[in-house]
């Protein structure tokens, strides 16, 4: 079938924090994802990131290019002279104060940065299932990060509204990502449920109660199904940020002193460390301000040789390499009781920073205890809130990577037991099921 001839499918598109995904819904026929290329593999998800890279031509001009999704991880890591990442722009929706930032001395709104993003989703997405990509229900968090109201949540999805816009959909419907979760569950269910939706984005975890299953299907969905829902603005990212402040700034000096005037003061301003937290932050340290700072403070550290891993790590503009590897200790962790966290700037012998630092979850979950409390905190007060008691929950399905972390996992296994957790494409369902939400909505 040509691009030019139309079916009837429906599409869901998930715009993440980290990761976006696509899905394509042919009525009898199922759940079709999107998959983008990222060395050489096929994958079903597409991290939602910007990289810009600029260059003189020949006559001496500048010239910049970008690339978004895994070509722009591609180019990042490739290129020798690192150009401007850009990533986490959902996080900014909801902030009237943050309208754009400069990028080699042009400046980009906000939206225009998501557009670009988003375009190129619905192109690869049209290439793929060879059809127009136009009207599709999108994903959107119970609570943006940063919104403190309803109308600052307002704001954040009209501008994600005119980025879709911009990017040539003609139509747009949102739905909040825990119920596009349940849909995509109820997809499985032989009979009607009351379901609590936990979905653990890169920014967010959004809950939600409701009932679903064929009967309501069949009878038509009514606005008492959804019994309540509730976000926090903290999921993976924070967990993440945890790991490096505890474990990692402090391998590259944190807590290292210096001397001074005969006397012994911090060896790195806080603010440079706080910036590791945050991988692609890491290159706005690429400065001759921190460059004085860094030299000086090495050249009068008592442990001199983690502040000059530190520079490596700056210089090298290593950011998403150590959050990889943050990653990956983090899985590890939700696998096994103890892991190492390791972290090198090239091959083995060839290395300039070689870190191998044991880590159990124990220590992790202490250093997320805070992060803990505020998740199970949401999810009591839903629980009030609807009046839902757990023993009258009948299943529990988490989605989203944060998900697996154990400690997580724990809070709804002591409230409603492990035999009715539930999880499953942790890391697309939530696109499968605005699929689903369109065929329901935009098919009407």
């Amino acid at each position: 079938m040509g691009l030019g001839e139309r079916e009837q499918v429906f599409f869901g598109i998930d715009f993440g924090t980290t990761n976006s995904a696509v899905a394509m819904l042919r009525p009898g026929r199922g759940v079709q994802l999107a998959h983008f290329s990222f060395r050489g593999e096929a994958i079903p998800i597409c991290r939602s990131v910007l990289y810009f890279e600029q260059w003189k031509t020949a006559n001496g001009q500048r010239r910049v290019h970008g690339y978004s999704g895994p070509a722009a991880i591609e180019h990042y890591l490739d290129a020798e002279e690192k150009g401007r990442l850009v990533q986490s722009l959902k996080s900014h929706l909801s902030s009237r104060a943050l309208t754009g930032t400069e990028i080699f001395g042009r400046r980009h709104r906000l939206e225009e940065l998501i557009t670009r993003i988003i375009s190129d989703l619905r192109k690869q997405a049209e290439e793929q299932f060879m059809q127009p990509v136009r009207r599709a229900t999108v994903g959107r968090p119970v609570r943006f990060v940063g919104a403190e109201s309803e109308e600052e949540d307002d704001f954040a999805v009209s501008r994600l509204r005119e980025a879709f816009i911009a990017a040539g959909f003609e139509e747009v419907e949102f739905e909040l990502e825990p119920v596009a979760a349940a849909f995509a569950y109820e997809a499985v269910l032989d009979r009607d449920e009351l379901i609590l939706i936990g979905d653990f984005g890169g920014g967010t975890s959004d809950f939600s109660l409701l009932r679903v299953g064929p009967e309501v299907r069949r009878r038509g969905r009514k606005p008492e199904d959804m019994l309540g829902n509730t976000g926090v603005g903290l999921a993976g990212d924070a967990f993440d940020a945890r790991i490096v402040r505890k474990l990692v700034s402090p391998a590259l000096g944190s807590n290292s002193e210096a001397r001074s005037l005969n006397k012994i003061l911090p060896a790195v301003p806080a603010w440079i460390y706080a910036h590791l937290e945050h991988w692609h932050y890491l290159s706005f340290l690429r400065t001759n301000n921190v460059r004085e700072i860094l030299k000086s403070a090495r050249a009068r550290a008592l442990e001199p040789e983690k502040i000059e891993a530190l520079i490596a790590i700056i210089e090298g503009d290593l950011g998403y390499q150590l959050h990889q590897a943050v990653q990956r200790a983090k899985f590890e962790l939700s696998q096994q009781e103890y892991a190492d966290f390791v972290f090198r700037d090239g091959p083995a012998g060839a290395s300039t920073i070689g870190l191998r630092i044991p880590i159990s979850r124990t220590q992790f979950e202490s250093w997320i205890v805070e992060d803990l409390a505020t998740i199970e905190h949401s999810v009591d007060a839903l629980l009030k809130s609807t009046g839902v008691e757990p023993r009258e929950v009948d299943r529990v399905f988490l989605t989203g990577g944060s998900s697996f972390v154990p400690a997580v996992r724990r809070i709804f296994t002591t409230r409603f037991g492990h035999q009715r957790i539930r999880g499953g494409d942790e890391f697309t369902s939530v696109a499968q099921g605005l699929a689903f939400c369109a065929a329901s909505t935009l098919g009407q």
